[in-house]
């Protein structure tokens, strides 16, 4: 029997990693890539096709594609496009070069692949696109400029490509998490130390009673109502394996909550409520 088969970026840890065991313990082909060839060759030893896919390195992304159709004889039933960082910091701080960096990551790279992808599931008469975006695709919160402009950005086009595609077998889905343990807030320091002069802000203080506290409590105080990984495999499962999968996906208690009172707020009080974030 052939086995239906996905490509899931990202999956050295969190995310990536739950939905890659998950969906092969479902009988799924799995291949999981990574940005890294170490954490590609760990994702070997635990029995997976690795791929090394980089969204950063356009190269990486069309020789990991090309492994995953010369394994399938050219064809992919799913891919799952995973794998962001955030730049914590106030807008006014953020450094140009650091959007254009966060954009290369979380942006950019998933609308390449995505693209080389499409031809493949037009051949072959069907297929699904699942992107992983956030809560934050759709409300913002502050000191995430940089993480809610990439998301805000792939809700966008995720949404017009999925109006664009209904003329074909192919699916286009948003999964829009909260807040789910993963390694993604230490990730966080380091993009945080490598971009933000905080100390020669106009906000220093905020930045000490606020962002700094939150950041570097690592471990001591996870996000409240924050799920396991597992969370978002069950809406990944449903997007990929039933036969009318919805266009999007909440998971978490704060998603549907921020999904509510952005419909039925006005934005000065959505604001107020987002401010104390």
């Amino acid at each position: 029997m052939q086995h239906k088969s996905i490509l899931i970026t990202g999956c050295s840890t969190g995310i990536g990693h739950a939905c890659a065991h998950g969906l092969r313990s479902r009988g799924w082909r799995v291949f999981a890539a990574c940005r890294k060839a170490e954490d590609c060759a760990r994702l070997k030893t635990e029995g997976f096709e690795s791929p090394l896919i980089d969204y950063e390195n356009s190269e990486s992304i069309v020789s990991g594609l090309a492994e995953v159709l010369d394994a399938t004889g050219g064809t992919l039933d799913a891919l799952f496009n995973n794998g962001a960082f955030a730049i914590p910091g106030a807008v006014e701080d953020l450094p140009t070069d650091a959007l254009r960096t966060i954009f290369e990551a979380n942006f950019f790279g998933w609308h390449d692949l995505t693209r080389q992808v499409i031809p493949v599931m037009r051949a072959q008469g069907h297929g699904r696109i699942v992107q992983c975006s956030s809560v934050l695709g759709f409300i913002t919160m502050p000191w995430r400029g940089a993480y809610n402009a990439t998301k805000f950005a792939l809700e966008g086009l995720t949404d017009t490509l999925r109006l664009e595609m209904r003329d074909t077998d192919i699916e286009v889905i948003l999964i829009e998490p909260g807040p789910i343990t993963s390694d993604f807030r230490a990730n966080s320091i380091k993009q945080f130390e490598r971009w933000i002069d905080w100390e020669a802000s106009a906000r220093v203080e905020q930045y000490r009673s606020k962002l700094l506290k939150r950041l570097y409590s690592l471990g001591q105080t996870p996000d409240t109502f924050e799920l396991p990984a597992d969370a978002v495999l069950h809406k990944l499962v449903h997007a990929i394996e039933a036969p009318r999968p919805r266009p999007r996906y909440y998971v978490t208690t704060p998603t549907y909550l921020m999904g509510a009172l952005r419909r039925i707020l006005p934005t000065r009080a959505l604001d107020w409520v987002l401010s104390r974030g």
